[in-house]
């Protein structure tokens, strides 16, 4: 039984800001969130890499149950948070209570610079790019801008399909500031139909691409390595610490398919009963998409073989697989399925990021508009920098010299920021213990599951991911830290410029 407040303990001075908002995001509503914003189009692709990592079926398998269960043990531990600071802002709220403002801060500098403004450039350019399979106009050759170099690694272009990614990030911005009620609805229409896609594909997969000769060859050697690359020079799966290896770093692509359901934690102040709906919505939402993920993997250990899946074109192991069932019919259907995902995934991304701005700025911590609603009761000034910056990171592409390929500089920076986003995850469920000690009067209607252990089986096995990554992946892991690290002395100035330009 929860205990009651205590007269004690004061309510946060912050508490009575969530009644500017519109409470429209029922329980339904905000599972479709957190759904929603997880399917974008990395389950189709990214289990092509980590086929190549681990080098067999049974190890690609338990690489997704392990980020199921990280990600589950996160949700259901962010619960008690939800439940004590049911608060718009979400995460940065509970880090800035947790530890302090500055940790609150750090997170939100990172959020908007790279995490969900990266998220969306990248989301908006897969839309394109799939739209383009439809659409043959749309292309990453096709240009209104030919690149202009800016530097010998960098330069600017605007192909068809950036153009198309900028005006998906600005119709989805322009829609979520007529008012909760427009996001809402599409969130939930694209959410249902991509999550029935899915499932659809699955169903497909077990039963039309069943394949004896195939499942034979998966899974009567399951836990033998094949064609695994190295993960280290001469460290591959074929050993036992270079399999620690592979499963960790296997789990870049895994979590990143599996992130963005802390989403709903931004939204908190239009959610109806938050202190229940949030943590419930993310237990849901969690389930549901982890389910479905690790039954898309055995869809496709059915039906391809294991080469097929490490050396898929384009590591586009779902649409290989459909085109093994439906031959030539395989790459369409599974870009319009893409293009549906999409659509829905960036509509989530979009309508959350701005709720988190706003809590800073009402801490003084960012723009001031940025905390103010319009007469549709959002955060519209956020969801327009926000917009504007996403798309500001469509039009920098990275550059080979040497192979003359153009790359995109948000794939570069989200890379960076994935094992940063995980110290971020650490940290918030290390304040459940903080809470714990330092406000044990504190309301709280939901209770980690399993806690103390629960939540430190989460650190403990992100924080052996991170050390891996940092150890192994030194070059698309400590520039992240740098990022996080330059917030540092914009949060003083930020403090500063609150305080009225005192020390």
């Amino acid at each position: 039984m929860a205990n009651p407040v205590q007269p004690a303990v004061p309510p946060p001075a912050d508490a009575a800001l969530d009644t500017e908002f519109h409470r429209g995001l029922g329980l339904f509503d905000s599972t479709m969130v957190v759904v929603g914003s997880m399917i974008g189009s990395g389950i189709f692709i990214v289990s092509a890499a980590m086929a190549r990592q681990v080098g067999s079926s049974g190890w690609l398998i338990v690489s997704w149950v392990i980020t199921g269960v990280l990600t589950l043990a996160a949700s259901l531990s962010y619960g008690e948070l939800a439940g004590m600071m049911p608060r718009a802002g979400g995460q940065y709220v509970y880090l800035r209570e947790a530890f302090s403002p500055l940790w609150g801060f750090l997170f939100g500098w990172t959020l908007f610079l790279v995490i969900q403004t990266g998220t969306i450039a990248a989301v908006a350019v897969g839309f394109a790019r799939y739209l383009g399979v439809l659409i043959p106009g749309i292309s990453d050759s096709s240009y209104l801008v030919p690149p202009i170099h800016i530097t010998t690694g960098y330069a600017l272009s605007l192909s068809t399909t950036q153009l198309v990614g900028l005006l998906l990030i600005g119709f989805l911005t322009w829609t979520n500031t007529r008012g909760l009620e427009w996001g809402r609805i599409i969130q939930n229409i694209f959410t249902v139909t991509k999550t029935g896609a899915l499932f659809a594909l699955i169903v497909v997969g077990l039963l039309l691409g069943w394949r004896a000769g195939v499942v034979h060859g998966n899974f009567s050697q399951m836990w033998t390595p094949h064609g695994a690359v190295d993960i280290a020079p001469g460290l591959s799966a074929t050993t036992i610490f270079g399999l620690f290896l592979a499963l960790g770093v296997a789990q870049t692509g895994s979590l990143f398919s599996s992130d963005a359901w802390n989403n709903i934690t931004f939204t908190a102040g239009e959610v109806k009963d938050p202190r229940r709906t949030i943590a419930l919505a993310m237990a849901l939402g969690t389930a549901i998409v982890i389910g479905l993920y690790i039954l898309a993997n055995l869809a496709y250990l059915v039906t391809l073989s294991l080469p097929e899946i490490q050396h898929a074109t384009d590591d586009r192991v779902a649409t290989v697989m459909l085109d093994k069932i439906f031959p030539g019919a395989g790459v369409v259907i599974m870009a319009a399925a893409i293009v549906i995902s999409t659509f829905g995934c960036n509509n989530g991304l979009i309508l959350a990021g701005a709720r988190a701005y706003y809590a800073m700025a009402k801490d003084g911590l960012f723009f001031k508009p940025a905390g103010e609603l319009n007469p549709n009761r959002v955060p519209a000034w956020g969801l327009w920098l926000q917009g504007i910056w996403a798309a500001f990171l469509v039009l920098p592409r990275t550059y080979d010299p040497a192979t003359h390929v153009y790359g995109n500089l948000y794939s570069d920076l989200l890379e960076y920021v994935i094992s940063a986003e995980l110290i971020f995850y650490i940290l918030t469920i290390a304040g459940i213990f903080r809470l714990r000690r330092t406000r044990p009067n504190a309301e709280r209607p939901y209770r980690a599951v399993g806690y103390p252990i629960g939540p430190a089986l989460y650190i403990l096995g992100a924080g052996a991911i991170l050390f891996v990554l940092f150890g192994y992946r030194t070059s698309t892991t400590w520039p992240g830290l740098v990022i996080v690290l330059l917030g540092v002395p914009v949060y003083f100035l930020w403090k500063q410029k609150a305080l009225g330009g005192r020390p």
